[in-house]
Formats: structure tokens, sequence, C-alpha cells
């Protein structure tokens, strides 16, 4: 198995922010890849959505979200960034998703210093535990991830910034880097002066998450790279866009009768190159009799 972990790491070591779009499931994980980014973000938000239809509220268990990075991981081609969350009760349910992720091959996870059931950064109402406790949680992630003999990058999260403000935020962030983690990152960031205070009060490697929608998404990755950010998340694009699209195909063929002609667009042909048709029927060919 190829180590994506250490593949991100001298990534991020040639400097400049590294894009990685989010992947709500595993097909979208692999086109991330076939145009050319060079990671993939494993969204919490965009699993339990492909997998349950609901809102990211704490609803995926720490077993569907490990079967979601091996399936993600397989077949990416890139190193994949995984959700964590809470880690999913106390240290040994942390320790276990660690291990789980490090046999998947998973090249980094975050960590969030929410309380269980934890819910969207993006949502209201988020309910954290203590800096203490949260500095716990993540010395516990990075000894288990060093115990499992995997590089993979432990990222340091903090939802605090729709809690108690940026200074909370970046006082945590501050103290949640000392715990040995790679990065810290600032969840919850919707406007372009938040993205500035962060890149301006945090130094050392650092992630940011650019939402569809909001303010913060008129940067561009320019300049964000010259923010001096490490990483940049776009966790809800291909989720959006790729309902944006069914929702106008559908609504055409409901309205007209006919299919939509879009010849920008996916066909049967270029899906069976996505998904590697030929590649399998060899195969299959070769050994039939």
């Amino acid at each position: 198995m190829k180590d994506y972990a250490k593949s991100l790491r001298d990534r991020i070591a040639q400097g400049g922010v590294v894009a990685v779009p989010g992947a709500p499931d595993v097909l979208t994980a692999r086109l991330i890849a076939q145009c050319g980014f060079e990671a993939v973000y494993m969204t919490g938000l965009g699993a339990t959505a492909s997998r349950l239809g609901t809102p990211d509220l704490g609803l995926l268990s720490q077993t569907e979200m490990a079967d979601q990075a091996r399936s993600m991981a397989a077949v990416a081609g890139v190193p994949v960034i995984a959700d964590a969350d809470t880690g999913y009760g106390g240290p040994l349910n942390l320790r276990r998703v660690v291990e789980d992720y490090a046999r998947a091959g998973i090249a980094a996870f975050h960590v969030e210093d929410q309380q269980m059931p934890k819910r969207c950064g993006q949502l209201s109402g988020a309910r954290l535990v203590t800096p203490r406790e949260a500095e716990a949680r993540l010395r516990a992630a990075v000894a288990a991830r060093d115990a499992s003999g995997h590089g993979m990058l432990v990222i340091g999260r903090t939802d605090a910034l729709g809690v108690d403000g940026m200074n909370a935020a970046l006082e945590r962030a501050r103290r949640y880097a000392d715990t040995g983690v790679d990065l810290v990152f600032i969840d919850g960031i919707q406007t372009v002066e938040q993205v500035e205070k962060v890149a301006e009060g945090l130094a050392g490697p650092k992630v940011v998450s650019i939402v569809d929608g909001t303010d913060a998404a008129r940067l561009g990755l320019d300049e964000i790279s010259r923010m001096g950010f490490t990483l940049c998340l776009y966790a809800l694009t291909t989720l959006l866009a790729g309902l944006s699209a069914q929702a106008a195909a559908l609504a055409h063929l409901r309205e007209t009768g006919g299919l939509r002609t879009n010849p920008d667009g996916f066909d049967y042909a270029r899906f069976s190159g996505l998904v590697d048709l030929a590649g399998h029927q060899a195969f299959a060919h070769e050994f039939e009799t």
C-alpha cells in the first residue's frame, strides 16, 4: 500500500497551500483525484448526507466512518484527510478510530473539541469540552498515532469560533498546537475578516475550511496561500454542485418529458472511464472460461 501520509507530508514540505475538495462518497473522491487535486477530504457532513440523508448532527457511528474511510482510501489514489469528529467516546474509543484509520491508509485526520453528540461546525449550538479535556483528547490521538506505527498527520480542531468568539478560538488553537498535533484548525469561518484574523493570530501549520456561499468564499487560493495556510478544505463544493446539477436535470425531465443535453457533462462513456470499466472487463475476460 502506498504511504499516503508520507506523500502528504512531502507535499506540505514543498510549501504553499494544498487545495482539498470534500467528497461525500467514494465516486466523488475518485473524480477529485482524476481532476488533478492532490488530496481528498472525507467530510463528516458529506458522509452523513450520502449514507443517511440527514444533517451532520453526530448520527454516524465510528464504525460507519471507518468504513467510509476504508472505501475512500482504497480508490482515491491520492491522500485522504478524514474527519474523526470527537473520537466517538473516551480515549480507548479514540485509539480505535486511529487504528482503523491507520489500517485504511488515511493520510491525516482531525479531532474536534465538541461534546457528544457533535454537530456541523457551521451550525450554532455546539457545546464544547473544556480546553484541558480537549488537550487530553489530542494527546491521546497523537499517542495512538505513534503507537500505530503510521505517519498520519493529526489535526487539532476547535469549534470555539461560533461559541465563544475569535479570541477564544485562537487561544484554544494555540494550546492545541502544544499537544504534539501536526496542524491546527479553527472551523466555522464565514468571513474574509475571520480568515485574516486566523492567519495573523495563529503561527505554524494551519487549516482553513472555505464553505460555498459565505463571504470567505470570495478568497482565491493564491490569497489563502499568501496568508500562510497549509491546507484549504472545500468541504461542501462537490456535494452542493452535484445536488444542483441533479436538481436541474430532474426538473428538466419533469417539465419537458425529455433529457437535458450537456455536451460538456458526463455521459455513459465518460462515466465508464471514471470507474475504469475497460480495465475491469479486461481482467475478467483474461480469466473467464
